[in-house]
Formats: C-alpha cells, sequence, structure tokens
C-alpha cells in the first residue's frame, strides 16, 4: 500500500536474536531514495511472543518482516495466505490493510522470487538441475526456486532424516520430486548445474577437505549465507573456477519484494545493494 499522507508509517523485522540484521538498513536506505519518512525497526521476538506483539501493532504498520522460526509461527495468526507461501509452509512477509478491527494480514513469501531474481542474471535460461543442502524453512524455499528456474526432481542433501518432514510435504504441495541425500553427497553437489547451500556458518566447511573440489567449473554455488562471507566453501567453489552467489543478494532481492509489497512503488535494488555492502564491510 502506499502512503500518500503524512502520517507516520512503519515496518519492523521480527525474530529472537534480531539485532544482527541488515534489514533496517535495507529497508530504510530503499526510503530513502523514494522519498518516504517511513521507519523500520528490529524487534526481538520469539514464537511464544509474537500472538501478542501483532495484535499491539497500531494501523501505523504497514507491514512485517519475518525471520525463522517466525516464518512458520505465524501463518495461523494470519487473515490471508499467498498459494506460494502456503505451499513453502513460511511466510516472511505480513502486510497489514485496514485499520481497528478492521485490521486484515496477508501473508506472502518474498524468499522464493528473491532466490529466483538472484540466480536468473547468471543462468537466463533456467538450470537443468539443481541440490539443496539443508531441510530447513529456506531449504523448502529453494526447492520452491528450483521449480521456477526449470527443475522437477531435485536432490536434497541432508545431516539429519528426522528433519525432513516439513521439507517433504513442501515439496509435495509444490509438485517438485525429492530425493533425500545423506551428508556430504560428494557425487551429488559434482553434478548439479546448481547448487543452493540453506545451512549454518561453519556446516559446510568440511566439503572443502576433499582431495578434489566438490564444486567447480560450469557450476553456480547459492550460499544463502552473508556473515561471515565468504564461506570456506563459497572460497573454495570460487577458487575451482565456479560462479557463487552470496546470501546477501537473497537478502536485498527478497527485501526489495517487500518494500515494493509495502509502498506500492519499484524497489530501488542498486541503492539497497550498495547500503547493505556498506553495513557489512563496518562490521
Amino acid at each position: 500500500m502506499t502512503s500518500t499522507t503524512a502520517s507516520p508509517r512503519r515496518a519492523a523485522v521480527l525474530g529472537s536474536p534480531i539485532a544482527h540484521s541488515l534489514s533496517p538498513v535495507l529497508h530504510l536506505a530503499a526510503y530513502r531514495v523514494l522519498g518516504l519518512a517511513w521507519s523500520y525497526e528490529a524487534i526481538d521476538c520469539d514464537e511464544q511472543q509474537l500472538p501478542d506483539l501483532i495484535e499491539s501493532l497500531d494501523e501505523t504498520y504497514v507491514g512485517l518482516s519475518l525471520t525463522m522460526p517466525l516464518k512458520r509461527a505465524v501463518i495461523p495468526l494470519l487473515d490471508e495466505v499467498s498459494d506460494l507461501a502456503r505451499a513453502v509452509g513460511a511466510a516472511n512477509t505480513v502486510l497489514f490493510g485496514g485499520v481497528g478491527p478492521f485490521a486484515h494480514r496477508r501473508g506472502e513469501n518474498t524468499d522464493v522470487p528473491g532466490l529466483v531474481a538472484a540466480v536468473r542474471p547468471l543462468r537466463p535460461d533456467g538450470v537443468g538441475s539443481g541440490v539443496v543442502l539443508g531441510a530447513g524453512a529456506t531449504a523448502a524455499a529453494a526447492v520452491a526456486a528450483l521449480r521456477e528456474l526449470g527443475v522437477t526432481r531435485a536432490q536434497v542433501v541432508v545431516r539429519d532424516r528426522a528433519r525432513v518432514a516439513g521439507l517433504q510435504a513442501a515439496a509435495d504441495r509444490l509438485g517438485v520430486d525429492v530425493d533425500i541425500v545423506d551428508w556430504p553427497a560428494l557425487g551429488a553437489l559434482a553434478d548439479a548445474e546448481l547448487v543452493i547451500s540453506t545451512v549454518p556458518a561453519g556446516a559446510t566447511d568440511a566439503l572443502t577437505e576433499a582431495e578434489s573440489p566438490s564444486i567447480g567449473a560450469g557450476q553456480l554455488l547459492f550460499d544463502v549465507l552473508y556473515d561471515p562471507w565468504p564461506t570456506r566453501f563459497a572460497a573454495a567453489a570460487l577458487a575451482a573456477g565456479a560462479q557463487v552467489i552470496g546470501g546477501l543478494e537473497l537478502l536485498v532481492q527478497q527485501a526489495a519484494l517487500q518494500v515494493e509489497l509495502m509502498t506500492g512503488r519499484p524497489a530501488p535494488v542498486e541503492a539497497m545493494r550498495t547500503a547493505g555492502q556498506a553495513a557489512i564491510l563496518s562490521r
């Protein structure tokens, strides 16, 4: 929604911990370029606090960004959920409409189109094969992104098969066949055109210790981490001749889509990227 009055408009990112988030930097950079006197803050909030916090927000709030595990926890609290967010099982964006008892909460997922937007410049014709590392909500978004890029069957490499039920359910809803493969599955990595790593910092370090690189020339690695960057895995892939996309690009692209949903205006992606890069360098 676009603010056409002088009344204050606010947005925020929720999570716990949340102080490290770059979302305020990106959104505020967009507001400056767009000439909007809006505010955007980071609010520490866990799953237990989420219902009361959302109820406490007044009509000055246009929307929220959510980190895990709130992306899943928020869905029962919403009046409307986009088909994509419901299929993935996660809403990273909440949009507010109306006021008081007529307020309406809509959940969207910008992680998926953000992933796709980051990959498209390097693979304009799509992707032939893909592997996802991890089984959480971001992994489900990665499977959805692979579908949009033309992959109908993906391999998912996991460290704990007990955690794959949610991802498998999401893949079924998305209509993507997934093969669950036990970690580290170096052969699967070596054969994939696109590898999307959604695992925490340090988890992929061991993948760099093999005698030959697991990812090399002709392949594309998308590592969703941005701090620390580069990861050892990303540095090894780059040294072996692979193309590499870092997590900052995902953060920028998904935030840009949030800005567009909340303001109704095209997002200044380059200004947001520049602000994010400067913030990382200053840490």
